[in-house]
């Protein structure tokens, strides 16, 4: 049977303000992102989090991204490739220690946001981040943007990778991800989301805004918990990968 990993970026929400729906959400997939308290999450909520996890079964991963709260990490800032190492070590530390305390163990790590974007097109920015993952643990796995610097950075240093593609973004023709400052960047129509998510599963490829297909690998699908409508998708996506004999592990 043919199965794929889902993944969320949760744990976002900041002292008394909530963001998504984490309780529920964590019930429809297999691993998470825990943002680190550099563009969102404290540690409250990192420690809330994490047990959840514990308590859903689900990969536990590091989301580590640029000190910047205001702009929820999205904005680009130019940091050396020794800050952003040291800046990664941290947050997977700083996270890590709740999964110690939890008698569990850490999975994965997956940049967020404008390190995320960054590190997916510049070589010794990515380089910066499988260093900063590979002295952590070299046993965890990296998640990527699918065909990347980051993914080939964590390749050089003999990582896990794990190729990842957006079910509710749209692709340019180099497979990069649609801006989200063009209006254009996300898909809101849930359909039109679980065609791309399929079409990337089962086919190996993705139609971009420009109308032509490139291959692409599906080694793990992000949906996004902050998202309007998240918790609805998760239960679609689920139903259609049913469906479609797609196991979700």
């Amino acid at each position: 049977m043919l199965s794929v990993d889902l993944n969320c970026d949760l744990g976002e929400s900041f002292g008394v303000y909530r963001v998504g729906n984490d309780k529920e959400i964590m019930k429809f997939v297999s691993s998470v992102n825990i943002a680190c308290g550099f563009h969102a999450g404290d540690p409250t909520i990192m420690n809330q989090t994490v047990e959840l996890a514990c308590q859903n079964d689900v990969k536990i991963g590091a989301h580590p991204g640029y000190l910047d709260l205001t702009g929820f990490g999205r904005r680009n800032i130019n940091l050396t490739p020794d800050e952003v190492y040291a800046n990664v070590l941290y947050q997977i530390g700083a996270l890590n220690a709740f999964v110690i305390a939890h008698g569990t163990s850490l999975h994965h790590v997956k940049p967020h946001g404008a390190l995320y974007n960054m590190s997916a097109v510049n070589p010794h920015l990515a380089e910066a981040v499988a260093k900063a993952v590979y002295d952590f643990d070299p046993s965890l796995t990296l998640y990527g943007l699918a065909n990347s610097e980051l993914i080939k950075a964590g390749e050089k240093y003999s990582l896990k990778t794990a190729q990842e593609v957006f079910a509710d973004r749209t692709y340019q023709a180099d497979g990069t991800l649609t801006p989200r400052t063009e209006s254009n960047a996300l898909i809101t129509d849930e359909r039109q989301s679980i065609n791309q998510t399929l079409q990337m599963v089962l086919d190996n490829q993705i139609t971009c805004i420009t109308g032509e297909t490139i291959p692409i690998v599906a080694d793990t699908i992000c949906l996004h918990g902050d998202g309007e409508h998240a918790l609805s998708f998760a239960q679609k996506i689920r139903t259609a990968f049913e469906k479609e004999g797609i196991s979700i592990k």
